[in-house]
């Protein structure tokens, strides 16, 4: 009988021959998603992208690199009455900028482009599958957000690994207001005990061969009922969830604008989660090009 994967991350300190990623390393493509005219014409011009590489000082130093998606007519410092809030999107065990299924390249336009728009960062790691590292690159992308644009809520996002960074930095830091996580380990997610009340989504796909979909049913029982928590499985589905990529980005779409309590009417949410910005043919090569498929990630 094979036992089920509940953890992608990797021990010990950071790789001796290992030069982290900078920002100029990603292949043209990955900066927008490919059909992002498709928004509307009020919106289009919401998906302005900023290309990033974040200090970080934790020892090890270094830079972490990342894709800002910033409404144009954001003020910052962002005002008392703006609802202050970022989303922060991260990848696996190989890192990466796009998500699962290049949901991340979509999802960080649309929530630009929603309402007054929420920014998002899409955010890569200097030392992939080494939570420690990790944890220190999101909050330094929490700080840069926080000093640069007076964003001091955060709403995470994590696929996969992406797990462990999440849960690790949204128990320990009260400027979390909210998680959620596609496919995600269980390893180095004890943070989440301390989450609740702050609401909490789990997805996961029950034919994923990378990390059992038990690790969601774990984490789902871990955290507890003194909070807002919601478990969603997916029948079949594979660990990027290529079956039920549309569905997975419009569950986060809505529950990041739900937990910034960002003012937009029904039928605009419908307008703009309801455009395809990358076609489902175009989702794993945009997932190569962004660094997301590296070992020990998979589709599967």
């Amino acid at each position: 009988m094979t036992t089920a994967k509940t953890s992608l991350s990797v021990d010990g300190p950071k790789p001796s021959n290992t030069i982290p990623r900078a920002i100029g390393d990603f292949e043209r493509g990955v900066s927008r998603p490919p059909h992002v005219s498709r928004l509307p014409s009020q919106a289009k011009s919401q998906t302005q992208v900023e290309k990033l590489s974040i200090q970080v000082e934790d020892g090890a130093d270094g830079f972490v690199p990342g894709f800002l998606h910033m409404p144009p007519d954001f003020t910052s410092p962002a005002p008392a009455t703006h609802h202050r809030t970022a989303a922060i999107l991260l990848s696996g065990a190989g890192g990466g900028v796009v998500g699962p299924s290049s949901i991340y390249l979509s999802l960080g336009a649309k929530l630009a482009a929603l309402g007054s728009g929420i920014p998002a960062l899409r955010l890569d790691y200097r030392y992939p599958a080494r939570n420690r590292y990790c944890v220190a690159d999101v909050q330094a992308a929490m700080g840069y957000l926080q000093d640069l644009y007076g964003l001091d809520r955060f709403v995470l996002v994590g696929w996969s690994f992406g797990g462990a960074p999440v849960f690790t930095v949204g128990g320990s830091d009260e400027r979390v207001v909210a998680c959620a996580t596609i496919a995600s380990q269980t390893a180095e997610t004890d943070g989440i005990r301390r989450l609740a009340p702050r609401p909490v989504l789990l997805l996961h796909g029950t034919g994923d061969t990378t990390l059992s979909s038990s690790c969601s049913e774990r984490l789902y029982a871990v955290y507890g009922s003194k909070g807002a928590r919601q478990l969603e499985l997916f029948d079949h589905d594979d660990h990027a969830f290529s079956g039920n990529a549309r569905t997975a980005e419009a569950m986060l779409l809505d529950f990041v604008a739900s937990c910034a309590g960002l003012k937009a009417n029904e039928s605009e949410k419908r307008v703009v989660a309801d455009c395809d910005l990358v076609e489902d043919g175009e989702r794993t090569e945009l997932m190569k090009k962004g660094g997301d498929l590296r070992p020990p990630e998979s589709v599967d």
